[in-house]
């Protein structure tokens, strides 16, 4: 069984995920607007700009701690053995 490659793969799957979604935050943060306000006949009427800040912040800080996980898990694969091989036991 690969233990270290375990956590290594966690560790990879959050990087991929936290580094979309905390770009996507801050460009929502700084730029970006609901698609609320392209259909809205007034924009903003749907979403308010405390609203979608807030979302923003949310974003941002749920993708940085995805990218924190990720160098969490990849600094604790260096303790794990690499494999753990068993004895097959008949039942």
């Amino acid at each position: 069984m690969k233990i270290q490659g375990l956590a290594k793969i966690a560790a990879w799957i959050f990087f991929f995920w936290g580094v979309p979604v905390a770009l996507k935050g801050g460009y929502d943060l700084l730029w970006g607007a609901p698609e609320a306000n392209l259909y809205a006949p007034n924009p903003w009427g749907f979403i308010s700009r405390e609203d979608w800040r807030r979302y923003g912040v949310f974003e941002a800080v749920y993708g940085l701690a995805c990218i924190g996980t990720a160098v969490y898990l990849f600094k604790f694969a260096r303790f794990l053995p690499k494999t753990i091989s068993r004895k097959i036991q008949d039942g």
